[in-house]
């Protein structure tokens, strides 16, 4: 009997328009209801504006627009998930990413969790790989430059 050191994570299964995001899921500060944000003047159309959170005012993002995926918008069942930010920006800690219902929990451990490379499709701006998890396709966002991305925007529209 062989014996990984590998610990299972639990991670986070997001429903987007047109795709699954999977995340650890300790990125994840709160799950909220959606709400229209304040907009933000001369931003790109993926950064749908600003929510209130906790006395922040969060980037609020749609990842399939940054993909290229789908012209996501937020509606009724939609939901907003706040992120932790990883890059340290102190004005930045935290953005939010409009997601279609609640996120699924799910245990990802060596045994369950590939690479998926059956297509050689070029991969979406803001993605870092794509996986099988099971029988899951499933996008790991790049988070680095999604932060990066919300950060010059919010330069450009300031």
């Amino acid at each position: 009997m062989t014996t990984t050191n590998q610990p299972d994570i639990r991670g986070v299964l997001i429903q987007i328009e047109g795709a699954r995001l999977l995340l650890p899921n300790a990125t994840i500060a709160e799950v909220l209801s959606f709400a229209d944000p304040e907009p933000v003047a001369d931003a790109p159309d993926w950064l749908l504006g600003r929510i209130r959170w906790r006395g922040w005012q969060l980037p609020l993002i749609a990842f399939a627009r940054i993909a290229g995926l789908a012209d996501e918008q937020g509606g009724l069942g939609s939901k907003v998930i706040v992120l932790k930010a990883l890059g340290g920006d102190a004005k930045l800690p935290h953005f939010a990413l409009l997601t279609q219902g609640f996120p699924r929990l799910v245990t990802v451990s060596r045994d369950t969790l590939s690479i998926d490379d059956s297509t050689s499709d070029a991969l979406p701006n803001g993605v870092q790989t794509r996986v099988l998890l099971n029988e899951d396709v499933a996008l790991v966002p790049d988070l680095a430059q999604i932060e990066r991305l919300i950060g010059e925007a919010l330069a450009q529209a300031a």
